[in-house]
């Protein structure tokens, strides 16, 4: 499997120490090298994504190969199956979560997915700059001051909060999947955040 070239915005975005550049990410602790792994650390490197062999974060995963691959299927799942919310407003949901959470590796990498799905970055502005007024259409603040919600008080959800995306056209799928989404990354934020650092392009 090809390793896709980095995705080159077509605006570059820098606010509040958040970007939607091309980022790396470094581990803190031990990463498992390539010629070292085992046979099933190097099939669950292959199965999970095009660049986990260069990832620092999918080689720190690997050291516990099965849950790596419990993690890659059910993120696959979530961000990537047919059917259901779009794949730009799955995107979106993440990209706030991540913005919420001060997780700039995952802000930039799912700002990047969305440009890419979207054709557009203005959404993405303004979550960057100010996520409380975010979105340019009532379904997109919908789906933005819901997942800014479940971030900063997951307990408090309830019917009301269903009820404002259902308002905005998002049937009972499409709510899962928007949860689905902010969840997955409500942990991987915090995989992140915990185990190491991203490193930023030169200015």
């Amino acid at each position: 499997m090809s390793t896709p070239a980095a995705f080159q915005p077509a605006q570059v975005i820098r606010a509040h120490g958040f970007t939607n550049e091309s980022l790396e990410w470094k581990a803190w602790l031990d990463v498992v090298q390539l010629d070292q792994a085992t046979p099933d650390q190097m099939a669950v490197l292959e199965e999970s994504h095009p660049k986990a062999k260069t990832s620092d974060y999918y080689l720190f995963l690997v050291h516990q190969p099965l849950i790596l691959r419990e993690r890659s299927t059910a993120f696959n799942a979530i961000m990537y199956a047919p059917g259901g919310l779009s794949r730009a407003e799955r995107e979106l949901g993440s990209t706030v979560v991540s913005r919420i959470n001060g997780c700039v590796y995952c802000a930039s990498v799912h700002a990047q997915r969305f440009e890419q799905l979207a054709k557009r970055s203005d959404t993405i502005a303004q979550v960057f700059e100010q996520p409380a007024t975010a979105g340019t259409t009532a379904r997109e603040k919908a789906i933005v001051q819901f997942s800014i919600k479940i971030t900063e008080q997951p307990a408090a959800i309830n019917a009301t909060d269903i009820d404002a995306l259902k308002a905005e056209g998002l049937n009972d799928g499409e709510v899962l999947d928007l949860l689905h989404s902010d969840a997955i990354f409500a942990w991987a934020n915090r995989l992140m955040l915990n185990l190491g650092e991203p490193l930023m392009p030169e200015a």
